[in-house]
């Protein structure tokens, strides 16, 4: 029977035990109803798969910690991959990532942005500009003067932002399922923030499992799924709840807000868009008017369109996929990816 085993079955087998190496940690399927041992609002309790490391900075006057994971490689090729995490996402869940890039003789640096997983939450609103100067920042800090550039989602915003500013510093950049191909605020309208903080705070850990797997096309087993809900809603539990939630919302407007769409026709360095054929995600979308929702996310044609005006550029589209990408598709992910970098 081991002789008729399909490309299909062996590619499901690698994006599960990638999904389940992202989280070195025990699933169970009532993980939704059972009683949440709270996270802090730094995800303190949540284990993430390599030392995490942490650089001060400062946003418009605030003393803040990023943090961050610097992983060396396994036979040095004297390059470095910095990866940028999505929104909903903590940067653990590159794990897979890490190791495959560590292995080829990358050195990777996977920080969580101001506002996200281990970093601090910031009384002030984020910002596209901030985060990019922090990651420059933490390049800086590590003695990087260019690296190559892997996003994801909610990074890829932040990617284009980061070689549109610092080309200098980007060698490669590589756009994986992004969001900010539309500038949503030629559908959606304005929320008001304390709006948003409401609608999120009523959210169940259900509501959010259906959530995902509804707007990002999930093509993974459910217990995968389990450890973002985790690392979301056992930090209800914090007395600093508040504080993450308002962080959460201001990423939220942020993505509305500071559109970049715009401004990716106009980068000139490499670049890869790595696309789930069935990714059709677009932030907001239920808040748009009913006619125009079907117009919105048709993320595959978007990335090629806008691969063609560029002149360093191309998409690739990766059938039954859908938002992870990366942990989806491993196997053609890193065909992909380390193909693109020069491996």
């Amino acid at each position: 029977m081991a002789n008729h085993e399909t490309p299909m079955i062996r590619l499901l087998s690698a994006a599960l035990a990638a999904a389940l190496l992202a989280f070195p940690f025990t699933f169970a399927n009532a993980a939704d109803t059972a009683p949440r041992e709270p996270y802090g609002i730094a995800l303190e309790g949540f284990a993430y798969p390599y030392p995490v490391h942490l650089l001060p900075v400062v946003n418009d006057g605030e003393q803040l910690s990023m943090a961050y994971m610097d992983v060396a490689a396994a036979q040095p090729n004297g390059r470095t991959v910095v990866l940028l995490h999505g929104r909903n996402f903590p940067s653990s869940y590159w794990a897979p990532v890490i190791k495959m890039l560590s292995e080829a003789g990358f050195r990777v640096v996977v920080p969580d942005q101001i506002g996200f997983g281990k970093s601090s939450k910031p009384q002030g609103e984020l910002h596209f500009d901030n985060l990019a100067r922090n990651t420059i920042a933490l390049l800086d800090h590590l003695k990087i003067d260019k690296a190559e550039i892997v996003a994801h989602s909610l990074g890829g915003m932040l990617g284009v932002r980061i070689a549109r500013a610092y080309p200098d510093r980007v060698a490669h950049l590589v756009l994986t399922a992004p969001i900010g191909l539309e500038d949503y605020r030629l559908y959606v309208p304005p929320t008001p923030t304390g709006k948003m903080i409401e609608t999120e705070d009523k959210l169940t850990a259900e509501g959010y499992r259906n959530q995902l797997q509804t707007n990002y096309a999930i093509k993974l087993p459910a217990e995968a799924i389990t450890p973002f809900i985790d690392a979301r809603f056992n930090i209800k539990g914090s007395p600093d709840y508040p504080r993450w939630l308002r962080a959460f919302v201001s990423s939220g407007q942020m993505i509305y807000r500071e559109p970049v769409a715009h401004e990716i026709p106009l980068i000139t360095l490499p670049t890869l868009f790595v696309m789930g054929a069935d990714d059709h995600n677009a932030p907001g979308r239920p808040l748009a008017p009913e006619a125009l929702r079907a117009k919105m996310g048709q993320n595959a044609d978007l990335a090629k369109a806008l691969a063609a005006k560029m002149p360093n550029a191309r998409a690739e589209v990766i059938p039954d996929t859908g938002h992870l990408v990366f942990l989806e598709a491993p196997e053609k992910y890193r065909e992909l990816v380390l193909g693109f970098l020069g491996r």
